[in-house]
């Protein structure tokens, strides 16, 4: 039994082989099969496929009047979770590696909405954006502004960012608990010398903290991004898109294509566009940043 684990682990694709199966059959075929799709035409119900090439593309880019905006949404939506959700993690993140009483349940508090699931976040917040008798509603009446009550998911022009705080509200406990984990790799001497020599907190934290959590922010930036392209369930869950797209993205707009539309190919094309979006991305800044600690060392 013995020879038989000992030939075994010289035999690494074995150990390998049922996770890469998996990968394969519900990642890598799925990814395969859009792509393949993005050049057909299909309705979903058809066994006939036929080719068309590119025109899935040139419709998208040059005729459909929604991808655009769609693109432009799904921008500042990328931006502002680069900024917004690492950011209040990390202030979060530095104000609970304190020790202090109660710590441990505030950082349950904060993660709490991080497991709950995205449509369900979405209707708790739908009902607070409510202009009649939601919690917002409550609040500008109690204060005396009854009158100038916004309507958060049907005006245009903040529909974007009143999704947006929902999903903040969401994803902060995540990059709250991957910094925490970062900063246990902090050096207490490199602090305690620091603070001896004179650094305030903010040179402490410039120069000692930062550059130890270097990789966890390569880490929480990357899934930031990653989540933030792929947007899709509490934008559909609160405003389906609207009002007159304003908070359409380019995942949300795949989906309805393919699933509302039934034009799979489109559906598929703006798949692929998102994916060489997210690949455009993410690979050169892991490349720059594997570097950047490689020198580093």
């Amino acid at each position: 039994m013995t020879s038989i684990f000992r030939k075994m682990s010289d035999q690494p694709w074995l150990f390998l082989a049922p996770a890469l199966t998996v990968y394969a059959v519900f990642a890598l075929w799925p990814m395969i099969d859009v792509t393949l799709m993005s050049f057909q035409r299909w309705n979903g119900l058809d066994p006939a496929r036929p080719f068309v090439g590119l025109a899935n593309y040139r419709f998208i880019l040059t005729q459909d009047p929604v991808f655009w905006t769609a693109f432009q949404n799904t921008v500042i939506w990328t931006v502002l979770s680069l900024i917004f959700p690492p950011g209040i993690g990390l202030l979060l993140a530095l104000g609970l590696n304190r020790s202090f009483v109660g710590r441990s349940t505030l950082r349950a508090i904060y993660y709490l909405p991080v497991i709950i699931a995205p449509i369900a976040v979405a209707t708790m917040w739908r009902w607070m954006y409510d202009p009649f008798f939601g919690l917002f509603a409550q609040l500008f009446t109690s204060a005396g502004y009854a009158m100038s009550i916004p309507d958060f998911l049907g005006d245009a022009d903040i529909a974007l960012y009143s999704v947006f705080i929902a999903y903040v509200w969401q994803q902060v406990g995540f990059s709250m608990v991957l910094f925490l984990a970062g900063l246990q790799n902090v050096d207490r001497s490199l602090v305690e010398a620091a603070s001896i020599d004179g650094a305030g907190r903010w040179k402490t934290f410039r120069h000692v903290t930062l550059p130890a959590i270097a990789p966890t922010m390569t880490i929480v930036l990357v899934l930031s991004l990653i989540h933030s392209l792929k947007a899709f369930d509490i934008i559909y869950g609160l405003t389906g898109g609207g009002p007159a797209q304003s908070t359409q993205m380019l995942a949300l707009w795949a989906f309805t294509q393919s699933m509302q539309i039934f034009d799979f190919g489109r559906g598929g094309a703006v798949s692929v566009v998102l994916l060489l979006i997210t690949m455009a991305i993410v690979i050169p800044y892991l490349r720059w940043s594997l570097k950047r600690e490689s020198n580093v060392r």
